[in-house]
């Protein structure tokens, strides 16, 4: 309804519902959900749900089960996600550079990109100490609890970060910062700093440290760097985030100066 107001294009219905099914079936991961579920989620008719059903289902966009009762998304969903990836012209550049940043370090970098609330990941280097046996590209968490999502928050507060922090936050953790008051300091303490730390905030027994990359204004693309507490000095502390501002550095020399890929992002298209 917002888009509507701001181009005076009226939205079409169908086409929206369509993208809330995917993205709801997305949301699921492994999670399959039968028709009722996808029915009362999305607030619409059992009748028309099935029927979008069906034909995305034809399409290859949704997957049924055996049984044709429970529905997950389809291959479809991939091609297209691996074509924005693969067409990505940032991600070519981050991707050497954390791999390099991961075997320095052995420790699990992350490349994410801010998309309203979210931050999804584009990019994950694991660390060979805790591999773990799925992948996070595609993945999305809250903006205002990750580093990665708080390093681009904190740019955002002179304009404002309404568009990016839900009026109610749900925790993921005990640490997790849910007052607005709480969110605003450590934001602004972020940016005298120069980066993020998620202090066990998304996952209990992890630190993460976040670097906004400036190559576009205001950034709409991070690093990070996942740690567990149980090993991490002051010492190495500081190797960390040196490492990290070192890659930092040398992504944003190398980034491309047309910055087309990420606008509508920052836009909330």
């Amino acid at each position: 309804m917002e888009a509507e107001r701001e181009t005076g294009v009226r939205g079409v219905k169908s086409a929206a519902r369509t993208v809330e099914l995917l993205e709801l079936l997305a949301s699921r991961q492994n999670r399959p959900a039968r028709l009722r579920e996808l029915s009362d989620a999305l607030g619409a008719p059992r009748s028309s749900v099935y029927a979008l059903i069906r034909t995305l289902v034809e399409h290859g966009w949704v997957r049924a089960d055996a049984s044709g009762t429970q529905y997950s998304i389809g291959i479809r969903a991939l091609l297209a996600g691996t074509t924005y990836l693969d067409t990505d012209p940032y991600l070519r550049i981050v991707q050497p550079l954390i791999t390099d940043l991961s075997a320095e370090l052995d420790e699990t970098i992350h490349y994410g990109r801010l998309d309203r609330g979210d931050i999804v990941y584009l990019a994950t280097k694991e660390s060979s100490k805790y591999i773990r046996p799925f992948s996070r590209v595609g993945r999305r968490l809250p903006a205002f609890s990750t580093s990665m999502g708080k390093s681009l928050l904190c740019e955002r507060l002179e304009t404002g970060i309404d568009e990016h922090v839900p009026e109610e936050v749900t925790p993921l953790t005990p640490n997790t910062l849910v007052e607005r008051a709480d969110l605003i300091a450590d934001l602004e303490l972020t940016r005298e700093r120069g980066y993020a730390i998620d202090n066990e905030e998304n996952y209990a027994g992890v630190t993460c440290f976040g670097f906004a990359l400036r190559y576009s204004t205001p950034p709409t693309d991070a690093i990070s760097c996942s740690v567990p507490i149980s090993g991490l000095t002051e010492a190495r502390r500081a190797e960390i985030i040196d490492a990290m501002q070192r890659t930092r550095l040398a992504i944003e020399r190398m980034a491309p100066v047309d910055l087309a890929a990420t606008a509508d992002l920052t836009a909330g298209h």
